[in-house]
């Protein structure tokens, strides 16, 4: 029997509210990461949360009942493409890389996890074989690699149907990203999801704005290297 767990509901403001901490803790980090050389042990920390932050938001989205036929993850795509690509010159600029241009930026992950759903919510064979393909090639290419998308399509998964066997993806994914991290704060993400089912923040939403600014926030902070490090 399978076991049937709670159903994730969390409102419209609720989850610009979440948009809006996980980008608040982004900058923190690359501020500490680019300027500050990693100086704050708190700010690395408090950084670990906001990936699975953004990916839960991009997950619930995705998991609405119209999502797919409305064409949610076709548009989608095409914004973290256009706007992963447009992040790409200064992400690669600022450093930091392991090989020059690899990773790709999360940006990317986030468009590898939102093509691997696509494919997936077709529920052909071909879809779940480009599926695969799409997690094992995009999982290579991009920050918290093949972690951020296990965990991104278990939560996915979860939210379209609450079962123990996503939940335990996506605990072990967090788990896993000790490999990445160094450390465990990315399950300090939990109880802020969990409380988010259970609170009402009436947060507007501004539909471009967080995609616009990544690669804003990027040029910026490399712009201040340069004035900083001259």
């Amino acid at each position: 029997m399978t076991m049937q767990l709670p159903r994730v509901v969390v409102s419209d403001g609720t989850l610009e509210a979440l948009k809006w901490l996980a980008l608040l803790l982004m900058v923190a980090d690359h501020t500490n990461k680019y300027l500050l050389h990693d100086a704050s042990h708190t700010l690395f920390n408090a950084g670990r949360i906001a990936m699975p932050l953004f990916v839960f938001v991009l997950a619930y989205n995705l998991a609405r009942s119209d999502a797919y036929k409305r064409g949610a993850h076709s548009r989608t795509m095409k914004r973290l493409a256009l706007f992963g690509t447009l992040a790409t010159p200064p992400f690669i600029a600022l450093g930091g890389l392991l090989a020059g241009w690899w990773p790709l930026n999360i940006l990317f992950a986030l468009l590898a996890m939102t093509a691997t759903i696509y494919f997936l919510e077709q529920q052909t064979i071909s879809g779940y074989l480009i599926a695969g393909a799409v997690f094992i090639v995009g999982g290579s290419s991009v920050e918290f690699w093949w972690l951020v998308l296990a965990f991104g399509i278990a939560l996915w998964w979860y939210c379209k149907s609450p079962r123990i066997e996503p939940l335990i993806i996506a605990l072990l994914a967090l788990l896993l990203l000790r490999i990445i991290n160094g450390n465990y704060w990315a399950f300090a993400a939990l109880p802020i999801l969990i409380t988010s089912t259970a609170v009402t923040i009436p947060v507007p939403r501004y539909q471009w704005l967080f995609y616009y600014f990544y690669p804003l926030h990027l040029t910026l902070l490399w712009l201040s290297t340069k004035l900083i490090y001259v």
